[in-house]
């Protein structure tokens, strides 16, 4: 697996909605983000810090290339971009 990336909040937002992901609400630094996917509905929450610990980041692109049957490596290679 590469290498995760050192990204803000605010990109991998960005990176969300391009794939789809509606923002729900914000409570604080928190984004809550939704989309209707073919194995149901996918909600998720991302943190807006300027660095996001890569803990959360590997556990959030986890679950989104589950949810989107895409490739973690894939998301990682967008993340970069």
């Amino acid at each position: 697996m590469k290498r995760l990336p050192v990204v803000s909040g605010d990109k991998l937002i960005k990176l969300l909605t391009k794939l789809g992901y509606t923002i729900l609400r914000q409570k604080g630094s928190h984004v809550r983000l939704g989309k209707e996917t073919d194995l149901g509905e996918h909600n998720i929450t991302v943190p807006r810090k300027p660095e996001m610990a890569r803990g959360t980041l590997n556990d959030i692109l986890s679950k989104v290339s589950l949810w989107n049957n895409i490739s973690k490596e894939e998301l990682i290679k967008k993340l970069k971009k």
